[in-house]
């Protein structure tokens, strides 16, 4: 199959954005984040004549409080994903479709998680606004050489990752929450990010259709650059211990072989040496074996 230009990609994908589009409104939930912030758990703090933060106050294990702020600093991170998905698909065209609508969902998760951190003092805010600060300033793939050779199918592929293991991320993270409160919201979270992660794959399925060789290396690369959440977070190591079983090798294949599946990359013929090799390698990962 021959590939495609750029150009000519984003076209073909262009003409599945109103099905995949109506698909994701059909499947995505509704909800306002501020409807399930436990609002009478809070009190002021001393600028307002309040209570400011104390050690002791914390109401999470290490290990949830671990999971719930790298969770909440993947994130805040948005802005940096928002920007990188515009390189190819700007959002002040149809694309705002998949551009908008994702940015504004995923917008929330951040919005309920920290408003859930402050009122219920989960852990020191200020401690937590600091590593906001300093996590978004430094960003997620910033630089000319970070996004050097990132396609359209590139960006896809890595979303439709990240989102599958953010989703597989809460679902450890619940295991941990003993706050039936944190509980719900995290539920909201994991639901929106398997939809999200649907949403990816369905682009990545009509760009198999489209140009089948591109679609392999770029979910081949996706996965081969996998970064768990929180690894990116400086100064997190005392935190890092408490979630080093939130991710693993075993959850990384889960990932892969989910996207075996729905691309059905096991079927796939007539591909280049290139993207034999890489679909080799996608389906070693499925099976754990690499």
């Amino acid at each position: 199959m021959a590939v495609l230009s750029e150009d000519e990609l984003i076209t073909a994908l262009e003409k599945a954005l109103p099905e995949i589009s109506e698909e994701h409104a059909e499947a995505a939930l509704d909800w306002n984040p501020g409807d399930w912030v436990p609002w009478d758990k809070g009190r002021n703090f001393a600028f307002l004549g309040g209570e400011d933060f104390e050690p002791g106050q914390e109401t999470l294990s290490p290990t949830a409080a671990a999971g719930l702020l790298a969770l909440l600093l993947t994130k805040d991170n948005l802005p940096s994903v928002h920007r990188v998905l515009s390189i190819h698909f700007p959002p002040f065209s149809d694309w705002r479709q998949l551009i908008g609508v994702w940015t504004a969902e995923d917008n929330r998760h951040s919005i309920v998680l920290r408003d859930y951190l402050v009122v219920t003092r989960a852990m020191d805010p200020v401690e937590a606004e600091n590593y906001r600060r300093i996590h978004v300033v430094a960003g997620w793939k910033q630089t000319p050489e970070e996004i050097a050779g990132l396609g359209p199918l590139d960006v896809l592929a890595i979303l439709a990752v990240h989102e599958n293991q953010c989703a597989h991320f809460i679902t450890k993270l619940i295991e941990y929450a003993e706050d039936p409160d944190l509980v719900t919201i995290l539920e909201k979270i994991r639901i929106d990010d398997a939809t999200q992660a649907a949403m990816f794959q369905a682009y990545l399925m009509a760009g198999a259709v489209a140009d089948q060789e591109t679609t392999v290396l770029a979910v081949d690369r996706a996965l081969a650059s996998i970064e768990h959440i929180g690894s990116d977070v400086a100064d997190f190591d005392t935190q890092r211990e408490y979630i080093t079983d939130f991710e693993d090798a075993e959850s990384d294949a889960a990932i892969a072989a989910k996207l075996v599946q729905e691309l059905k990359l096991d079927s796939l013929q007539s591909l280049s040496e290139e993207a034999e090799a890489a679909r080799a390698r996608i389906l070693e990962r499925a099976a754990g074996k690499l």
